[in-house]
């Protein structure tokens, strides 16, 4: 997967700040897992970039911090037999991990009240509810 890690219409990340290392993956393979290194993990400096803008890298910082180790996010993908598969899944991983920590914050929800119809419209059912339970009773 050449070019740029693509994280929304105006945001992308240069191919350059992608360190990419492979290894041995545990998962099937048959006899070329013992040979082929199909693992693939990509990490990204976070902390260091410059292709995301300063509100989004401080945006995403905060909210990836637990996943940060010294500035840096790493995505390992092995559940593909083929490496170029497994690249594929990191990269996405990674853009869709970014993607959710660059995104805005939601609206504050405005608290709202019942109108007065609604109320009374409540209080009366309720009313009529309680007085059929009432009629059906033995006295």
């Amino acid at each position: 997967m050449p070019g740029p890690l693509q994280i929304s219409g105006s945001v992308s990340i240069p191919e350059t700040e992608l360190q990419w290392r492979f290894s041995r993956s545990s998962g099937p393979g048959g006899q070329g897992v013992n040979t082929t290194d199909s693992r693939a993990e990509l990490s990204f400096d976070l902390a260091a970039t410059e292709s995301l803008p300063p509100l989004l890298k401080t945006r995403a910082l905060e909210r990836l911090a637990s996943r940060l180790t010294g500035g840096v996010i790493t995505i390992a993908a092995s559940e593909f037999r083929s490496q170029l598969r497994n690249r594929e899944a990191a990269g996405m991983r990674l853009a869709q991990l970014l993607r959710e920590a660059v995104a805005p914050p939601p609206k504050k929800r405005r608290p709202t009240k019942p109108s007065r119809g609604a109320v009374e419209r409540r209080i009366a059912a309720k009313k009529q509810r309680s007085d059929l339970k009432r009629l059906r009773r033995e006295i």
